[in-house]
């Protein structure tokens, strides 16, 4: 399942209270995805990583209640406690925990309590983890944990990937060498001994490199380090050859400026330009934009207008747009 449709999936199974598990390669961002939704909900989140957890820190320590004269279970701080009504317990890495740990999680996640804690009744469970291949360790999870889950995995789109990126801000040229090499977004192979290797999240991770201006010399052992070695080195070929770019502010304002012809440098303009001009953009920028456009190449120029759409630019606003229509309208079927 794709990430927007995994989110969406999720968000429908925490409306109502269903537990579910996502599975996924390491960085491809479960943990985000659910994150967010609470976030957008303004409701409460706890996440917890069962694989840093004993047994006991998950069911409570016990200790002796002289006026009931009886041993009680005093529930972790780190548990839901009421103060916040609605919420998500994300159980992150529940399938690498131990099983003694899973174990404690069986009553919490079917019963919503253990020990003498309860979850709140507006809080959801979600769990996630990586699957058995995907080089982590990992306990296979027994069938009647299993079964207390719906189960949902999710993989890398890289399309929806760089729609993320543009309203990110992630660097242009990350925007476009992934445009032009989509299956670079997610690299990673269990049989490899390398540490470092592309997903969406080292990508973002790369992005901050490239936003901390190292030193020349150290930014291609830094990207080694966030995507590996080769791939950082065919990254930083590609980002040369694109070479100068038009100045964006210069196309809105209707200004000659020259339009390239390398591939490279087409996909970082495209981003550009996707990531420059928005909704609010005057009408009479986006009239000196399609005139711009229309001298691209085709497909780099219906490429960008369908990224600006989707971004929610009306550019049906310029008058410019029924010629760009009339001119590329054989490539928009």
């Amino acid at each position: 399942m794709k990430p927007l449709e995994a989110k969406l999936a999720v968000a429908h199974l925490v409306e109502e209270k269903v537990p579910l598990f996502l599975w996924g390669p390491p960085g491809i961002g479960k943990s985000s995805i659910v994150r967010q939704i609470a976030e957008e909900r303004g409701i409460g989140f706890v996440d917890l990583r069962l694989s840093l957890l004993d047994p006991t820190d998950l069911r409570g320590i016990p200790f002796f209640d002289q006026q009931a004269h009886k041993a009680v279970w005093a529930p972790p701080a780190f548990l839901p406690d009421g103060s916040e009504p609605e919420g998500i317990l994300f159980l992150d890495e529940l399938n690498t925990a131990a099983p003694t740990v899973q174990a404690s999680a069986y009553q919490l996640i079917l019963d919503r309590r253990i020990g003498e804690y309860e979850l709140p009744k507006g809080w959801a469970i979600v769990a996630a983890g990586n699957r058995e291949g995907d080089r982590g360790v990992v306990y296979r999870m027994p069938a009647p944990l299993a079964n207390r889950f719906v189960h949902i995995e999710m993989e890398a789109d890289p399309l929806q990937w760089r729609r993320w990126a543009q309203a990110r801000g992630i660097d242009p040229s990350i925007v476009g060498f992934l445009s032009a090499r989509p299956d670079a977004l997610f690299l990673f192979d269990s049989a490899s001994p390398h540490r470092s290797f592309a997903t969406p999240r080292s990508w973002e991770y790369a992005d901050k490199i490239l936003k901390s201006t190292p030193e020349a010399e150290l930014l291609m052992p830094l990207l080694a380090g966030a995507i590996g070695e080769e791939l950082a080195a065919e990254f930083l070929s590609w980002r040369d050859a694109a070479g100068e770019l038009p100045d964006v502010a210069k196309i809105l304002s209707g200004e000659p400026q020259p339009v390239p012809e390398e591939p490279n440098a087409l996909h970082v303009l495209s981003a550009l330009l996707v990531r420059h001009v928005t909704p609010e953009t005057p009408t009479e920028a986006l009239e000196c934009l399609l005139r711009y456009l229309m001298q691209m190449s085709p497909e780099f120029s219906v490429m960008t207008v369908k990224e600006l759409q989707h971004r929610g630019v009306l550019l049906e606003r310029a008058e410019a747009f029924r010629a760009w229509i009339r001119t590329f309208a054989h490539l928009l079927s």
